[in-house]
């Protein structure tokens, strides 16, 4: 019985080099020169440093920009609040959204049963597994799942016929 797996993952190899390049940009801008502003990627979020908000909304719209350069969904972030830090900077928490939320595949099920396809969709985790008996089915449902809005990148794997 053909298959697939709805997921949401980010590639974190190339989150890697975009903050990379926003690193370097940051080193040699001359609207940066000595100042205190930084980007640092931890195991699941980066933090982002900045002298005043100003320069702290430069560094993640940098940041944002080089996601889009390397093919990356800026939909996978999820932007936390400015905080006081040391020194009289300006810090923010930017979380990397990884995996399907249970309300998102609540919300996927659903949407595909409303339309009433010849499939079955099963919350296995962090994805969604859907099944059918023919390919056009399921390639009817990826073209759905595709269109909906939602609150990160959406893309499909493990497809078995």
């Amino acid at each position: 019985m053909p298959s697939f797996d709805v997921v949401s993952e980010t590639d974190m190899q190339e989150m890697s080099n975009a903050v990379n390049q926003v690193v370097k940009e940051i080193t040699t801008r001359f609207d940066f020169k000595g100042s205190n502003s930084s980007i640092e990627l931890g195991e699941s979020s980066i933090t982002a440093v900045g002298d005043e908000i100003n320069k702290l909304n430069t560094v993640t719209e940098l940041l944002r920009a080089k996601l889009v350069r390397r093919k990356l969904d800026p939909k996978c972030l999820e932007y936390g609040e400015p905080e006081d830090a040391s020194g009289g900077c300006k810090r923010q928490e930017i979380t990397i959204k990884q995996g399907v939320s249970s309300e998102l595949a609540k919300k996927i099920v659903k949407k595909i049963k409303d339309e009433k396809m010849k499939v079955q969709a099963s919350i296995q985790g962090d994805q969604v597994r859907v099944t059918g008996k023919k390919r056009d089915d399921l390639q009817a449902v990826m073209a759905l799942v595709k269109g909906m809005d939602t609150d990160r990148p959406l893309s499909f794997t493990n497809f078995r016929d």
